[in-house]
């Protein structure tokens, strides 16, 4: 049975890989040259919807230019959600966003961004695996060290997958492993923006405490320029990072019942 499973995720992972290496292709993005691996700390609190569905989340998120050092950009955002049923989630959330130069980091940002999104996610269980589709609208402001300002909206739209591994279910005491690709879309263009891949292992100890450690690869499409008569294609610039996650859930009264499973999803 294990083996059926392990094949199907085997295959849903080279469909993800796929999809993303066609759209690069599309993109005429061009080769690049080999780039440190970055490394992205995430930790999260979280509250569940519980009887009343009301429910919620905090996060803080380092990300440095190379594993454990040369810090550049951090996140601080947090929000509320409402369970419209036991597989659709809405939320509302924002945050604050700082990009550095790691090089200088005592001259301050070099930019940073308010945020804020609404969000939809809708989670289905095929057996053992389980889906989840994430929406999301955000709308973002700048501001550059320059003291110039711009404002932009962005569509988002995440496929993520999760196998427990030596349990049916993602419980206390479950390994499982998980896997993500999100695209990003600018609705003024240009449209493709972004694409974030992911695949990763977690442990969830009990009700509470999830730990996770994974591989992202994220890569931004700049757009096709035509000046002076020389026409430039789009290109591309990517970066592999290391991914830590600490997730601590704080546990709701549910009587007698037991608690419902809640997908260790990521919320960057």
């Amino acid at each position: 049975m294990f083996t059926t499973y392990a094949a199907l995720t085997r295959r849903i992972l080279g469909l993800l890989l796929t999809t993303s290496t066609l759209i690069g292709a599309f993109a005429q993005t061009t080769p690049l040259p080999s780039e440190p691996l970055g490394t992205w700390f995430i930790g999260t609190l979280s509250v569940p919807g519980g009887p009343k569905k009301w429910g919620g989340f905090a996060e803080v998120q380092g990300r440095s230019n190379t594993l454990f050092r040369e810090f550049f950009y951090y996140e601080l955002k947090g929000g509320i959600s409402y369970d419209l049923s036991p597989s659709f989630t809405f939320t509302l959330a924002g945050g604050r966003y700082a990009t550095y130069d790691y090089k200088e980091l005592t001259d301050g940002p070099l930019n940073t961004e308010k945020r804020f999104w609404q969000q939809l996610v809708i989670n289905h269980f095929l057996d053992r695996l389980r889906f989840e589709h994430r929406y999301r609208v955000e709308q973002r402001w700048f501001t550059f060290r320059d003291d110039s300002q711009s404002f932009r909206n962005r569509i988002r739209y995440r496929l993520n997958m999760f196998l427990p591994v030596n349990k049916r279910t993602i419980t206390s005491n479950t390994f499982f492993l998980s896997a993500f690709d999100e695209i990003f879309l600018n609705p003024t263009g240009p449209t493709f923006e972004r694409n974030r891949l992911y695949a990763g292992i977690g442990y969830q100890l009990n009700n509470a405490l999830t730990l996770q450690l994974g591989w992202v690869n994220q890569t931004n499409y700049n757009p096709a320029s035509f000046e002076k008569g020389i026409f430039t294609p789009q290109s591309a610039s990517a970066k592999n990072n290391v991914v830590i996650q600490v997730t601590y859930r704080i546990a709701r009264r549910q009587g007698s019942a037991t608690p419902p499973e809640k997908l260790p999803s990521q919320q960057d």
